[in-house]
């Protein structure tokens, strides 16, 4: 089976090294890595208009054209603002809608289909819905809780409240196959998997709440990892279970890797996976799984999560070149990273390519 491919990787050094860090200061250049693969890290380089204002910064992803479009949680008392903002390249504004995902903005995606392409979206706390969009924010379809999965209250297929609980669905990511359908994962509801096919009809689902392989304790983001010579098969982000799983596409588990420390989402570009680290770091992930680390430093994840995570609301702490919660990360076409923090004033970086 073909399973929709990302982009190729640019081809450069046989084997990721390993990385660094330099330079102090909110604002100074800082480059990490070596060898082929080197980035120059751009901390807030997306501008807004006057008229908007930054908040928690969710998933980002790109369209084929280079446009960036940036996914926030918002807030349920501004039902006014925009959820999504569209940026160029050189990180110019150039539009912004989705006001219906304020106070539970989530998961992102940008897919191609045939000469189109859509974004997905998915919306958890109050608004607990995933929907299909062109990429000015028309909406083609809107979908609630499958109720025919048989794991969620009465009614949850309509209601939009601020309850959380296993028989509640509120989905987070999406990861899609070749023949239009695609896995949707319920990470903060009944954490579970759930099947759609290209029409966005409910097929079936997998996992479970606990700790053993095949199991979830918030199964946050996935994808098809078809860097393989097999079979593609589906990973997912076992965020509070610090792991990453690997099934095949009938939801049978194949392998676990662990020791990642709240790993939140997927992308895959040619050989490499990108998954960033809530905690203050990201992993790369080459085609045997040897895993490469940007921003790997005990003492600065200590000063990150200590005082209840006070940091992600205190900006004049942060350094450049280091990471403080990243919860999404994407390649655009030429190889350079987009990394999206879970933060109080919203943080978009781009890690630009070093040739």
């Amino acid at each position: 089976m073909n399973v929709l491919k990302r982009r190729k990787f640019l081809t450069g050094a046989s084997a990721l090294a390993g990385f660094s860090i330099t330079g102090l200061g909110r604002n100074k250049a800082s480059i990490i890595g070596e060898g082929g693969y080197r980035y120059e890290v751009i901390h807030d380089y997306a501008k807004l208009p006057d008229k908007y204002s930054w908040q928690t910064t969710h998933n980002v992803a790109v369209d084929k054209d280079g446009l960036l479009y940036v996914m926030h949680e918002g807030r349920a008392d501004q039902p006014d603002h925009p959820s999504i903002f569209v940026f160029d390249p050189e990180g110019k504004f150039v539009r912004a809608f989705g006001n219906s995902f304020q106070g539970g903005g989530h998961g992102l995606e940008v897919r191609t289909e045939g000469n189109e392409q859509f974004i997905y979206a998915t919306g958890y706390q109050q608004v607990k819905t995933f929907n299909k969009m062109t990429l000015t924010g028309e909406m083609v379809w809107e979908k609630y809780a499958p109720m025919d999965s048989g794991v969620y209250a009465p009614n949850e297929d309509t209601k939009r409240e601020k309850i959380w609980g296993r028989d509640r669905f509120l989905p987070t990511n999406f990861a899609f196959l070749d023949d239009g359908g695609f896995f949707l994962a319920d990470g903060y509801g009944a954490w579970c998997i759930h099947r759609y096919d290209k029409d966005a009809n409910w097929v079936s689902k997998f996992g479970s709440m606990g700790t053993k392989d095949g199991e979830f304790r918030l199964p946050h983001g996935l994808w098809i990892d078809d860097r393989g010579d097999g079979e593609p098969s589906l990973a997912v982000c076992d965020r509070s279970n610090n792991r990453v799983q690997w099934f095949d596409l009938d939801g049978n588990h194949q392998k676990t890797m662990n020791d990642f420390y709240l790993p939140a989402n997927i992308d895959v570009l040619g050989d490499t996976m990108l998954i960033p680290d809530l905690s203050a770091r990201i992993t790369l992930l080459d085609k045997d799984n040897n895993r490469i680390q940007l921003g790997e430093d005990p003492a600065w994840r200590e000063e990150v999560l200590k005082d209840k995570k006070a940091m992600r609301k205190n900006p004049s702490a942060w350094e450049a070149g280091k990471f403080v919660h990243p919860h999404d990360a994407c390649f655009d076409p030429a190889g350079n990273i987009y990394v999206a923090e879970w933060v109080d004033t919203g943080r978009i970086s781009k890690l630009r390519k070093v040739d």
